[in-house]
């Protein structure tokens, strides 16, 4: 990690769960971090919970990722404030149980697919311009989950919309790893699957069958895929708590 001291990351959905855990993470180990919430205040409330030579490195911008002038305008702020971002932990992310035959869900199917897939067109679009335009081999992480390469039922639960926006970020990563290429740049950008992780969103709550992951276990799957060196890519990686023998 020792590259990426002193640069900018950015953490989307950063006021609880694994975001929470990433940017705390991320600023431990020297990244100067903003973390993106619609609530915000609970981002600076992290700062209580780190080492007094790393508060100083955490900061926060009010944003919905699911609005395109909030993430224009908070990119717009990090240009002014810090020069630009070096790396993009895409995390936001929301779980609804609803059936996608319902007549009077179209509002909660159109929030998981905004916040789940647009969310991260959105903020990629703005990292990748300021890496770009600064010729920095960033970095972009996207969070996925295993349930982005299966379509899970259980008998009595519908998942809807969460699998498949989900499925959209599998497809997106390598979409977004193939123009990087095209427009002559080595930023990289990974996939990141994990099973059930005890978190807020918590899908242990309707389907209780297997152990789970802490966040702090994906926050240093995050941090080993920073670390890879220059020239290598962790495209996809999937993981599950040990014990963890489901199909999910």
């Amino acid at each position: 990690m020792e590259r990426w001291h002193g640069r900018i990351a950015v953490v989307t959905g950063a006021s609880s769960g694994i975001g929470a855990q990433c940017a705390m993470d991320l600023a431990k180990v020297g990244m100067i971090v903003v973390g993106l919430a619609r609530r915000e205040g609970l981002v600076a409330d992290l700062r209580e919970e780190l080492p007094e030579d790393a508060k100083y490195r955490l900061h926060t911008l009010k944003c919905d990722v699911t609005k395109e002038c909030d993430v224009n305008k908070a990119f717009s702020r990090i240009k002014e404030k810090f020069g630009g971002i070096d790396v993009l932990i895409n995390n936001a992310g929301i779980f609804r149980q609803t059936s996608l035959v319902a007549d009077d869900n179209v509002a909660e199917l159109q929030a998981v697919l905004m916040t789940n897939v647009m969310g991260k067109v959105h903020c990629t679009r703005e990292a990748f311009k300021s890496m770009k335009e600064r010729n920095v081999d960033g970095h972009v992480v996207n969070m996925n989950s295993t349930w982005g390469h299966k379509v899970v039922r259980t008998e009595g639960h519908s998942y809807n919309m969460y699998s498949p926006s989900k499925h959209a970020i599998t497809a997106l990563t390598e979409a977004y790893r193939q123009e990087f290429y095209d427009n002559n740049t080595k930023i990289k950008i990974t996939s990141l699957s994990p099973g059930f992780v005890d978190t807020n969103i918590n899908l242990r709550r309707v389907s209780d069958c297997s152990p789970s992951l802490k966040v702090k276990d994906v926050s240093n799957a995050i941090m080993y895929i920073l670390s890879t060196p220059v020239g290598v890519e962790i495209t996809e990686l999937s993981m599950k708590a040990t014990s963890d023998n489901s199909y999910l």
